[in-house]
């Protein structure tokens, strides 16, 4: 197995050839290296950036011509800089020859002053006071040569410099692209085109990974009540971005929904829906079409069709505790969290058998019948917020400023460990964060702001020799 790691910025994670590209929200760093079968790759991949991109980065651990790259950036800087002084050259150019134009017309008068003399010379008794003043005017017209010259001397001077400089570069320039060798630019291009088609094979392969980091948040709108949740839905093909929002955390049956996020944050809903059954709690969660949350007043999960717009299913949560008996450190009837990952839909709740320990359960998300169930021994009411990434639990110790992840269960070893994982709680009270696989992102709603933070995930892939 070789170790990959996904990293929510853009950053050099060694001295390898990295090649920046963007694909569809995603922007990528991967290495310009043919990677031999034995090879591991360290992949760096994460949520979205300011902009709405992904970014991920593979390093191939090999570094033949992976060494070329300052050279290659060396080189389109060198190029870029000739441009620009060619640019310079063609100005000054245009100005030396109006300046040459403007010295050609005094030539002519100086001429003219010439024959003046000599009329002044054959008759200076006559003629003195009236040649006298035409030489004068003829004198002051030819004053402005004088700053003309003296600026085109400056320009003839620059473009001196100009030509030394790119005999210079064009010296530099000639032996890089030596050194390169063959690799000339179109054989580069087909190079990165090869390397686009191995990054979408790549970002299939990263569908799971252990959370690291989280960073963030961003602030995506300011709305609603303190408490609430908004998501998209994490099966829904690339170009449906809808968002559903639903405010506070009981006595409520409206969902809005928004086509996009840029609808969302501009406030046009496209559709409203009137749920047959109030909610509890914020830790909603739409999954493949539907909506699946915890029924006000009982342990009921229910499936709601946006499609149909009709409850499709709805099933008790045997022994799980509600209406505030196990509930998260804020209150607020989370006793029942429903959550999705890359794995499937999940319900984190607690019962009196498991002593209101955190229990995990993987459901069925047609019939919502328990799949697998794992007990563990972590404090339901000592948890400020919890979300399943590749089917490991994760668990914050607060709500409040100061929380980090603190806790992670793995179902697919049935084992735990303590975590450090700190996170900005911008606005001091957290009363919901979801786990969104497609966009690789934390959802939260965060003392009624809508945020979204950033993940870190270590990948673990198959190389080719892999059995």
């Amino acid at each position: 197995m070789a170790a990959i790691s996904s990293e929510l910025n853009l950053f050099s994670a060694s001295v390898w050839r990295c090649v920046s590209c963007v694909i569809h929200r995603r922007a990528c760093c991967f290495c310009m290296q043919t990677i031999r079968p034995k090879e591991g790759w360290q992949v760096y991949s994460s949520a979205q950036d300011a902009d709405g991109r992904c970014i991920c980065t593979v390093v191939a651990p090999e570094q033949n011509l992976c060494s070329r790259d300052a050279k290659g950036r060396q080189l389109r800087q060198l190029l870029e800089k000739v441009q620009n002084m060619s640019q310079s050259i063609e100005v000054l150019n245009l100005r030396t020859q109006r300046d040459f134009q403007y010295i050609m017309r005094m030539e002519s008068q100086i001429k003219g002053l010439r024959s003046k003399f000599r009329q002044i010379e054959s008759d200076r008794k006559t003629l003195v006071n009236k040649n006298f003043q035409e030489l004068k005017g003829k004198m002051e017209s030819l004053q402005p040569l004088i700053p003309v010259l003296e600026q085109y001397k400056t320009d003839a001077k620059l473009i001196s410099q100009f030509k030394e400089e790119i005999r210079n570069l064009s010296g530099v320039l000639m032996g890089i692209q030596e050194e390169m060798g063959a690799y000339d630019y179109e054989e580069l291009q087909q190079r990165v085109l090869n390397l686009e088609n191995r990054l979408h094979n790549c970002m299939n392969k990263l569908t799971c990974g252990k959370l690291m980091k989280i960073t963030g948040p961003l602030t995506v709108k300011t709305s609603g009540t303190r408490f609430g949740a908004w998501m998209t839905d994490p099966q829904a093909s690339p170009k449906n971005n809808r968002v559903w929002y639903m405010d506070s955390y009981t006595n409520n049956k409206i969902v809005k929904e928004f086509k996009s996020i840029a609808d969302f944050v501009a406030g046009v809903e496209s559709r409203t829906y009137n749920l047959p059954f109030k909610w509890a709690g914020t830790n909603h969660v739409v999954y493949n079409g539907s909506l699946y949350y915890n029924k006000m007043q009982s342990n009921i999960i229910v499936r709601y069709s946006f499609e149909t717009g009709r409850v499709v299913t709805q099933r008790a949560l045997e022994s799980a505790g509600f209406h505030n008996v196990y509930p998260y450190t804020w209150g607020g009837f989370s006793d029942i969290d429903l959550m999705a990952d890359e794995l499937g839909l999940w319900a984190v709740y607690a019962t009196n058998q498991n002593a209101g320990n955190i229990v995990v359960s993987q459901l069925n998300p047609d019939t919502l019948q328990i799949l697998n169930t794992w007990n563990t021994e972590y404090s339901k009411r000592n948890a400020g917020e919890s979300f399943m990434i590749c089917g490991t639990l994760y668990i914050t110790n607060s709500h409040l400023t100061g929380a980090k992840v603190y806790y992670a269960y793995s179902t697919k070893t049935s084992t735990y460990e303590y975590t450090d994982i700190p996170f900005h709680n911008q606005y001091f009270h957290m009363s919901m964060l979801d786990y969104n696989a497609r966009d690789r992102a934390l959802y939260g709603w965060n003392n009624g702001h809508q945020v979204l933070f950033n993940v870190t995930l270590f990948h673990i892939i198959k190389t080719e020799d892999d059995s």
